[in-house]
């Protein structure tokens, strides 16, 4: 099913929970309990094809760009320094498509043809004949080929809705990435005389915090018949799994991590992130949003992060949101163009649900959010291990592989988000 259909499907849907919602409030009453259920039936499966959309949206935007190298700064210790432009690899994937990714310099055997076949022969049977040069023998560890991480990250970029929103750089010659925060800006200038340079500034204040990529690993349990019939694409199988389970685990802490040992999440109130500070509950009740309390948050954000600006939701905060009505009783819920592609709309701005976002609404708790999201940094660290595991789950014939990456994340510009709270 394209893009085409998958946007007409949800827009069936969205138009049976409207007509639903319209009818119900003509009657002046709530819905049934049978339409209840189907209410949520329509809601659920909006959600799975919203996310099917986003995955295959993001698949081709990232196809897109993909041969186009940016340069980053990283901060190693005491010193900056900007990496140059990587050389570009072309490779082929099963099924004969061509796709390219950076060739890095330090591990260029890494995107070699016979690097890969190694590779695919120590995933089924632990051979390391090849591979001695990035192996543990003892710990059975490899490095990852290029191509699988790239391969990788991609489906993990399909998987979670913030990092293909955030700024994502690639941390290859330090131990952490410096971000530069202006805590205090300079105060005021001062009217004075022609010949008067007004007072010195003592207002201006710069901190530095520190991306510093932290471990993130899933063991992945394999038949030893599966692997020794090998009638299935082992390496797309672990991927698969280990896209899945890591892009799972990255976007829950993308919105609630705490910093320590993890990435800083969107929802969690910190000096070092979002301050309690960028907190809107003015308007809502202790236990739904209303119109007057999204209004507040739309404008506590300024004005020229709107074109970039992002609402941030659960489904179950979106099924509230959509029976909301502005004073003269329309709905302020706008529902996106199925043959352009645009999104869901709140005020104007675009609509994103998220199945991590906050959804329990109670007093005191986050309800969702409206941000400029590329505001969020990632610092992906460049290598991926492989560990294989043989005789600890022999009893049971399996066979365990163990990825690990390493990466951080945090919010580097409060001023970019607003946090919608309950009273």
């Amino acid at each position: 099913m394209n893009l085409t259909d998958l946007r007409a499907r949800r827009a069936n849907l969205i138009t049976e929970a409207r007509t639903m919602l319209d009818t119900a409030d003509a009657e002046s009453r709530d819905l049934s309990a049978e339409e209840d259920g189907r209410y949520r039936a329509l809601m659920a499966e909006e959600s799975r094809l919203s996310a099917q959309i986003d995955r295959e949206t993001r698949q081709q935007e990232l196809e897109r760009s993909l041969a186009t190298a940016l340069p980053v700064t990283i901060s190693n210790g005491t010193t900056s320094a900007a990496t140059e432009s990587r050389e570009l690899l072309s490779y082929t994937v099963p099924g004969g498509e061509t796709r390219t990714i950076y060739r890095d310099d330090a591990h260029a055997n890494r995107a070699t043809e016979p690097y890969n076949a190694a590779y695919r022969r120590w995933l089924l049977h632990g051979e390391t004949r090849d591979l001695q040069a990035d192996i543990d023998t003892a710990g059975g560890y490899t490095v990852a080929p290029q191509q699988f991480v790239a391969r990788l990250i991609q489906a993990v970029d399909n998987q979670v809705l913030i990092r293909g929103l955030a700024t994502v750089m690639t941390v290859t010659n330090a131990d952490s990435l410096g971000v530069p925060v202006m805590d205090t800006d300079v105060a005021d200038a001062d009217w004075t005389t022609e010949l008067a340079t007004g007072s010195a500034d003592t207002s201006l204040a710069f901190g530095k915090r520190e991306l510093r990529p932290q471990p993130l690993a899933k063991r992945v349990l394999i038949s030893n018949k599966l692997l020794r019939a090998s009638a299935m694409d082992m390496e797309a199988f672990v991927r698969g799994r280990l896209a899945y389970k890591f892009g799972v685990s990255q976007e829950k802490v993308f919105m609630t991590g705490t910093g320590s040992g993890q990435p800083l999440g969107l929802f969690t109130a910190s000096s070092s992130g979002i301050s309690t500070g960028r907190d809107v509950s003015t308007g809502n009740t202790t236990t739904s949003m209303t119109f007057d309390g999204i209004q507040e948050a739309r404008f506590t954000l300024k004005p020229q992060y709107w074109p970039r600006a992002r609402w941030l939701f659960h489904r179950d905060a979106v099924k509230q949101l959509a029976k909301l009505k502005d004073g003269s009783g329309n709905y302020i819920w706008q529902i996106g163009n199925v043959q352009t592609g645009q999104p869901d709309r709140l005020f104007g701005l675009p609509v994103l649900m998220s199945e991590y976002a906050p959804n329990t609404f109670t007093t005191g708790l986050y309800t969702g959010m409206l941000a400029d999201f590329s505001h969020y940094w990632i610092a992906d660290a460049l290598d991926m291990q492989m560990q294989r595991l043989v005789e600890l789950y022999a009893l049971t014939n399996q066979t365990a592989l163990i990825g690990r990456m390493e990466l951080d994340a945090m919010p580097v510009l409060e001023e970019s988000f607003v946090r919608v709270k309950l009273a």
